[in-house]
């Protein structure tokens, strides 16, 4: 749903860390990150990490000046036009 006031380029997704391992691995990874992302911020003051599911945390991080809330999610790659096939002959 678009957001008054936003421009379409402030909701894109951005990708916060590759990873490549086990389901368990993968969301313990997205825990990690939740725990140490900070955008662009500088000195974060507080925050707090909300779990919405395994694969989804929302943070709010507060520094000097304002509050600032990120939803981070668990994606998993399943396909993608620009992969090279090289384990595949060409048909």
């Amino acid at each position: 749903m678009p957001v008054s006031g936003v421009s379409d380029s402030d909701r894109d997704g951005q990708t916060v860390t590759e990873f490549e391992g086990s389901t368990e691995e993968a969301e313990a990874a997205l825990l990690q990150a939740a725990h140490t992302y900070e955008h662009s911020l500088w000195k974060v003051r507080r925050r707090e990490v909300f779990k919405c599911s395994s694969r989804s945390y929302f943070i709010r991080l507060q520094n000097r000046m304002a509050t600032y809330g990120f939803l981070i999610q668990l994606a998993e790659l399943v396909h993608d036009s620009d992969a090279k096939q090289l384990d595949r002959p060409a048909t």
